[in-house]
């Protein structure tokens, strides 16, 4: 009787033991959730500095953009192409957004040329070349660049394709010649997406 009962305590002491490790585990990992979800949100409410201005979360691309110093040409581009008002809409969308440096690379007069008017449909697909449909985050590009063992095809808004990459801890964009371009300025979260500042204009093969 004393045995039978001495097991009957070891099994429910055990039963115990192992539910409340089970517990504790589960608790854990809610907690770890819980920090990476805080994380992330405070992420999406931070403030980046762009161009001498604070970009703001609760504004959309547009309005954020055109306070940059940096990007005045992206923005007239934008403008001449007629992409302001898809651009101010629901997106989400992720912009690679070339600074003014990055438009003065291109062959000498080559922005004064697209911002024509007959030349807006080129216009358009250049720059629909630097958005993707969704809000990709450089968290979000580095796992797609890791799980692609070094690189990530990214289909942008243009039909063409973009090659993420890394190194030295930043992400690179190969585009359809092979120019490569960096970010510069990751994660300037939007109200209807993100931007990611590079220092070279990617082109499309055209």
């Amino acid at each position: 009787m004393k045995i039978s009962n001495t097991i009957k305590l070891a099994t429910l002491a055990l039963t115990l033991g192992l539910t409340t490790s089970s517990f504790a585990q589960d608790g854990a990992m809610e907690m770890k959730k819980d920090k990476k979800m805080m994380k992330k949100e405070k992420m999406m409410m931070e403030t980046k500095m762009v161009g001498g201005a604070e970009m703001y979360p609760n504004k959309n691309i547009i309005e954020n953009a055109v306070n940059s110093k940096d990007h005045t040409t992206l923005v007239a581009a934008v403008k001449a192409a007629e992409l302001v008002e898809t651009l101010k809409g629901e997106g989400p969308f992720t912009v690679f957004a070339p600074t003014n440096e990055a438009f003065e690379k291109l062959p000498k007069g080559t922005v004064e040329t697209l911002l024509m008017t007959e030349n807006k449909a080129k216009l358009q697909s250049i720059l629909t070349y630097h958005v993707v449909a969704g809000k990709v985050s450089a968290m979000d590009l580095m796992k797609m660049i890791k799980d692609g063992n070094g690189k990530a095809e990214l289909t942008t808004v243009n039909g063409g394709t973009l090659t993420a990459m890394l190194k030295a801890k930043k992400v690179q964009l190969k585009d359809a010649a092979g120019n490569i371009s960096t970010v510069t300025i990751a994660d300037v979260n939007q109200s209807n997406g993100i931007i990611h500042v590079i220092d070279a204009v990617v082109l499309p093969g055209m």
